[in-house]
């Protein structure tokens, strides 16, 4: 990827409405992401109706409802997909969703999407791992709970049934919502990439924007953020998500990195070179001196402009015969 892919997370947070999704794809394009992302699964194929909540669900959501009661409210059927995938062309943002099960796989393949996002629940899910890398897709595996060992397990399955490791980009993550700053350990990420020798990203759940833009510092390839409408809203993940002036100042930044990264060669850039005459000094006559002169420590010194002998040559010019009068403040 020549830049940074950027995708904006809109998960569940349209709270099952059509209505609301079209908004987040609003929000997202304005924003200037590359993506946005959605959830693809059936309640029942995901979690049993005995399964607890998290403790960050049960936070921001009813506290007696069962997961499965709080998951169901949020599927989106078949043509709900086509319709969101319709209104992301038309809005030219590509239309991303992460399956959590085999038939939301078989779904999302069915509707040609080239990208396949893997969450970091499903990175020990091996017949979920084989069903995905056998379609020789592009890959983005998310690895919030992983170690090493799992990590490198999950990529050598998606490579073994077919995948390219050219397509597969990790993400280093943390699972809680929201993160708290001393658990991103974002050093991992790199460790990571120099690991297994892949492309890597951050797929972020920190309040604020400012680790997204490190993570663009620090090498990531890409980055996905949760976002909202409005952080208020009822549902799981609106609290940790960003408001959309915050999305649009995340883009802003991390373009603006991207940017700043430049070149690895170190030289002068093109807006500073004329700085070069007027910042830097020159070897000058620090009274008047005669041709002839011998020029010594006494009659010469350094100022500004840089327009002439650089002082790096002080030695050369130092025990020289002056080729022609100077008067005070005359370069050399």
């Amino acid at each position: 990827m020549s830049k940074v892919f950027i995708i904006a997370e809109a998960g569940v947070n349209h709270n099952g409405s059509i209505e609301l999704a079209k908004k987040l794809i609003d929000v997202a394009a304005e924003a200037g992401v590359d993506a946005v992302k959605f959830q693809t699964f059936k309640a029942e194929n995901l979690v049993s109706k005995k399964a607890q909540k998290a403790e960050y669900q049960k936070e921001t959501t009813d506290s007696e409802e069962s997961q499965f009661d709080m998951i169901k409210k949020l599927e989106l059927d078949v043509d709900t997909h086509k319709e969101l995938i319709a209104y992301c062309t038309e809005k030219d943002i590509l239309f991303l969703s992460t399956p959590f099960d085999h038939d939301s796989i078989d779904l999302l393949n069915t509707l040609e999407l080239e990208i396949f996002k893997i969450p970091s629940g499903e990175i020990t899910n091996l017949p979920y791992l084989r069903k995905i890398g056998s379609l020789n897709k592009q890959v983005i595996l998310s690895t919030g709970m992983a170690n090493l060992g799992e990590i490198e397990g999950a990529i050598n399955l998606l490579i073994a049934e077919g995948t390219n490791k050219k397509n597969i980009t990790v993400l280093h993550a943390n699972t809680m919502y929201p993160t708290p700053m001393e658990d991103v350990n974002l050093k991992a990420m790199q460790t990571i990439g120099q690991a297994f020798d892949i492309n890597y990203g951050y797929s972020d759940h920190t309040l604020g924007i400012e680790v997204d833009i490190a993570a663009v510092a620090m090498g990531a390839t890409v980055i996905e953020k949760h976002f909202t409408l409005d952080k208020a809203m009822e549902g799981p993940d609106h609290k940790a998500s960003l408001a959309p002036n915050e999305l649009i100042a995340m883009v802003k930044s991390i373009r603006n990195i991207e940017l700043a990264l430049g070149s690895p060669i170190k030289q002068p850039s093109k807006s500073e070179q004329p700085n070069m005459a007027v910042a830097r000094k020159s070897i000058i006559a620090k009274r008047a001196i005669k041709k002839g002169e011998l020029l010594s420590e006494e009659s010469i010194t350094i100022k500004r402009p840089g327009t002439g002998i650089s002082p790096m040559r002080w030695d050369e010019v130092i025990g020289q015969l002056a080729q022609k009068d100077y008067l005070a403040d005359d370069i050399i």
